[in-house]
């Protein structure tokens, strides 16, 4: 994938030009940057979704209907050109292309984020929402692959706190806000290095799969077996 480095030297460090807003510099640094495409998204106003729609089925979590894509690499210009026509826009990045997610509790996914650095593995970018979930970044057809890995890996017997988020699904990007409720936030900011090539699922699914069987184990002991 071909980076404008035009693009990302404004970004860095030149004058911000006018027109040029901070939702468009963060744009351009998950496209430019981290090589993600990027679509402008609804947002709450009011307790209402900027769709318009008053039965929407994910009020302010949903790319807007027709609104065009900001796809990876595109310069500060490109990003401009699109972003300004949605003022407020919530940015959502797409599943399914440069990434996909392995979703858990957020309790689970903190403490296998620190089982997983402790063991040297290597780690994309993880995002915890204000609903509770943390979502790892793997790499593209995880979600899609999800059983058949659950299976070689034992655990497809097992019910589980984990989910796949593949190709047609959207996650709010950070630190824009999900729903109204706050914003997503980076448990594990993103670098260059494991952007381009996020990890494969089978490296964390495992240490992913116990925690989320345990974390609902140790939540039913009392506080003197927890200990």
């Amino acid at each position: 994938m071909g980076f404008t480095i035009g693009g990302i030297r404004e970004l860095r460090g030149g004058p911000r030009r006018r027109g040029r807003t901070a939702g468009c510099m963060l744009v351009a640094e998950f496209s430019g940057l981290w090589g993600w495409d990027v679509a402008p998204g609804a947002r709450m106003l009011d307790g209402v979704c900027s769709c318009g729609s008053a039965s929407c089925p994910e009020p302010g979590a949903h790319p807007l209907d027709a609104a065009p894509v900001v796809h990876a690499g595109a310069s500060l210009d490109e990003v401009a050109d699109i972003w300004e026509d949605f003022p407020g826009a919530v940015a959502m990045l797409p599943s399914g292309g440069a990434f996909d997610v392995l979703e858990v509790g957020e309790a689970a996914g903190r403490r296998a984020l620190t089982r997983l650095e402790r063991m040297g593995l290597p780690l994309g970018p993880v995002a915890v929402t204000p609903g509770g979930r943390a979502q790892f970044f793997v790499a593209p057809g995880a979600a899609a692959r999800l059983p058949d890995l659950l299976y070689r890996t034992g655990w497809d017997g097992t019910r589980l706190d984990l989910r796949g988020l593949g190709l047609g699904e959207h996650i709010t990007a950070p630190p824009y806000d999900r729903g109204g409720r706050g914003p997503v936030r980076w448990l594990r900011s993103p670098a260059v290095a494991c952007t381009l090539r996020p990890p494969e699922a089978r490296l964390l699914l495992g240490t992913l799969a116990y925690v989320a069987h345990r974390m609902p184990l140790a939540a039913e002991q009392t506080p003197a077996a927890a200990v």
